[in-house]
Order: C-alpha cells, then structure tokens, then sequence
C-alpha cells in the first residue's frame, strides 16, 4: 500500500521502473482520466458564455456589439487571474483536495448563468459578475496540469499532458457545439424553467437557453465524487514563498511568451471566433449562423494537441513551435491582406473560416509542443517545471479577456479587425524568434 491516508502517497517514484509497473502506473493513469474529464468540464464551462451571448439579443436582451464581447471577455480575465492562483495550489494543497473543490467550484456559474438567461430584464453587471465566475473553470489548468507532469515518468511526460491538455481543450468544442442543440427542447422539464422566443431573421422558435448552462450540474457533481473517492496526492511540497523561484529564471519568462502564442491564440480565437463571425459577416443579407461555425475551431486545436503530444515525444518539441509560429504568422497575413477581417460581402467567408481553422489547427500543435518543451528546460528541477507550466497556462489564460475585448473595440472603432490582427502578427514574429533562438537553433541553449 503506498498511502499513509486517504490524501497523501508515501512514495511516489515514476521514474524507477520496477515502482511505475509495479504500482505507479495504475495510480497515474486512473488520476489522468479523472483529472482530465474534470478539465473538459472547466474548459466548457469556461466557454459557455461566448455560445450564449451569441443568442442573448435573439431573445431580447439589450446589449450592444461591445457589452456582448465584454461578456465574452470577462471568463478570460478570472481564469487568468485564477490560474495565477492555481499555479501554487498542488504542492500547497495536493492533487485530491484541489481538483475535487474545484470541480464542485463550478456549479456556482452553472445555476447562475441558467438562471439569469431566463429573466430578459437581468441586468449586464449581474451578467458580468457571472461571466466572471465562469472563469473559474478557466482558473483550473494550472493546477490540474502541474499535478499530471507529477505523476508521470518523464518519458511519457509530453504523451499524457498532451492528452489531458487535448482532451481538455475539446472542451471549448462541447459548449459551442451541443449549445444550439441542447437549447431546443425542454431536457429537464418544467425543473429548469420555460422557454423564450428566439428570432433569427423571418425565423422564430422557442428555446430552453438555460440548458447551455444547466446541462454541466449533474456531470460536475459526479466528477466531484469522484474526485474525492480515487485521488490522491503526491508528496511534492513546497510554500508560496519557496515556489517564487521559478521567476528568477530567465526561461520562466520566455516560456511564457512562446505559450501566450500558442494557447493564448488558441483560446483567445475560441472566444471570440463567434462574435467575429457575427459581427464581421452578420451585416449582410442571409448572415451565417456563428454557431454553426464556431466549434469546429476548437475541435480542431485540441484534436491537433492531442495527436502531435505523441509526435513531440519523438521529434522534441522545440521544431514544432517554431512550425506553431510560421503558420500563425502566414494565416495572420492572410486574414488581413485578402480582406478577410474587413469584408465587404459575404464572398470572402469560406476563405476566413478556412483561415481562421487552419490556424487554430497550429495552436494545437504549438500547445503540445510547448508543454513538452517545458521539463526538459526545468529538467534539474521537477518542481519547478511544473510551477511553470502552471504559471505559463496562466498568463496565457488571459488569451480570451485581451482577444474578446481588444478585438470588440477595433471593431467598434473601425468596422473591422484588420489592425489587431497587424499587432498579433507583430507578437507572434517575436515569440517565434525567442522559440528558433534559445530551443531550437544548432547550438541554442536549451535544445527541448
């Protein structure tokens, strides 16, 4: 038995085969599967708001074009900020106690948002306050990721963030995908309210919009069971104050840069990947429904994460950041040379979703890549190179609040997104750089 309690593991030696076959394995991959369907419940419910604010005017709320992206914006400032904060829990509190209170942490916006959907007179603010708290699924990576990297041999390392971070990040996909589903009829019967009258042009239906948040309560109460019930926490500890290190280092804010470019991209366009296609192409005769589109974006990121976690395992992940980054850049290019953020007609819509896909496809690879890059930079310290995955995941979280926010402005001045997207290419030129010249060049200084 490797227990002293039900909480904390005696030994935990991943790396000594005989201890992995013996009795590392089975704990490491029961804890894998639970975390990670844990974290596709934070990520959906991190992105539920910006499925739902795609509706709210279409069952008569007031909101202006900048009130819907602040909406969109606000889950991505708290789970910025939160990740900040879950970067420290796991050697704090322990892999059991934090996935378990935060599973059950978000039920708060859950019940909440439902509830608000139904009373067209609730206010923005209380909206807001409520697009906040969903961030609190945002928060949860940063705990959740660094406690996987523990558990793990450092030869599968890459295989199982990859898997959990993937897995996780389909997560964006089920909010906007099952949303225009799942609104359509009463799931919970008269428990969870009566419908509203949507109108989309000439076209009106009753709709349950509640659901897109409902939906989520009984799943994270049975991960919150089960959270309590199989996991276990490793013997890793360390104070607030003695993880503080990992600033000190160099590496630590470069990391940071190369992630703000992968899964700061990745989660910023899931954000606001909807209300751009509202926005942008709703003004036009027969608009395309935002909803129709919008998922397939984080499907394919996070489908790309998971597959090329197993590539860079074989390859190192430092030549497919560097890949990451001269695909963003090219579909940068092409967003704002072919007019593609500053349509005109409908004409360019095919070429802006293809674009718009094709880069979130290399996100994906770039998020892998990152996460394996990251222990083999911090290789003299474990410890540390999951404080640092925590803290990277976090500043990066802020991807949805500047994108939802930024972009939601340019578009308010101008009509169009052409000049964020200019800044965007400017940075992600910059993080690619930082990438090819410490970790991927002959002779660089960390090869990863």
């Amino acid at each position: 038995m490797t227990t002293s309690s039900t909480t904390w593991l005696t030994q935990w030696e991943p790396d000594d085969e005989s201890f992995w076959r013996r009795t590392g394995k089975s704990i490491a991959w029961r804890t894998l599967w639970i975390t990670t369907f844990s974290l596709t419940l934070s990520f959906a419910t991190w992105f539920m708001m910006s499925a739902i604010v795609v509706r709210l005017p279409q069952i008569g709320f007031q909101f202006d074009t900048m009130e819907l992206f602040w909406l969109a914006a606000m889950p991505g400032l708290a789970g910025g900020s939160l990740r900040i904060v879950h970067t420290f829990l796991i050697p704090i509190f322990g892999t059991r106690y934090v996935i378990t209170v935060a599973t059950l942490l978000k039920l708060l916006p859950c019940i909440g948002i439902g509830l608000a959907v139904m009373d067209p007179d609730t206010p923005w603010w209380v909206f807001m306050v409520l697009a906040f708290t969903a961030g609190f699924g945002g928060g949860d990576f940063s705990s959740y990721m660094p406690s996987t990297r523990l558990f793990f041999p450092k030869r599968l390392q890459g295989t199982a963030l990859g898997i959990q971070a993937g897995i996780g990040n389909f997560g964006v996909s089920v909010a906007q995908f099952v949303t225009p589903w799942i609104i359509g009829a009463a799931v919970f019967g008269s428990l969870a309210g009566g419908p509203q009258t949507l109108t989309m042009g000439s076209s009106v239906k009753h709709v349950w919009l509640q659901n897109a948040a409902f939906i989520y309560v009984p799943f994270l109460l049975i991960m919150g069971y089960l959270s309590w019930r199989y996991l276990r926490s490793i013997p890793v500890k360390a104070s607030f104050r003695e993880q503080l290190d990992i600033f000190k280092d160099k590496h630590t804010w470069f990391c940071t840069i190369t992630y703000i470019m992968t899964f700061g991209t990745f989660s910023g366009l899931s954000a606001s990947f909807p209300l751009m296609i509202k926005s942008l192409y709703g003004k036009f005769p027969d608009p395309p429904d935002p909803l129709v589109y919008a998922f397939y974006g984080p499907l394919i990121g996070s489908a790309s994460r998971v597959i090329f976690g197993f590539v860079s395992d074989k390859t190192g992940g430092a030549i497919l950041t560097t890949i990451t980054g001269i695909g963003l850049i090219i579909g940068s290019l092409l967003l704002i040379t072919q007019g593609l953020v500053a349509p005109t007609s409908l004409e360019p819509f095919s070429l802006f979703v293809g674009v718009m896909l094709a880069m979130f496809f290399f996100t994906g690879i770039g998020n892998a890549a990152t996460f394996r890059q990251y222990p083999i930079i911090f290789a003299h310290n474990p410890r540390q190179g999951a404080g640092v995955i925590g803290w990277t995941a976090a500043v990066a979280a802020y991807g949805p609040f500047i994108f939802s926010s930024i972009i939601g402005a340019v578009i308010g001045a101008t009509g169009a997104a052409t000049n964020f997207f200019w800044g965007l290419l400017v940075f992600i030129v910059v993080a690619t750089w930082i990438n090819w010249w410490y970790y991927n060049r002959k002779g660089c200084e960390k090869p990863s």
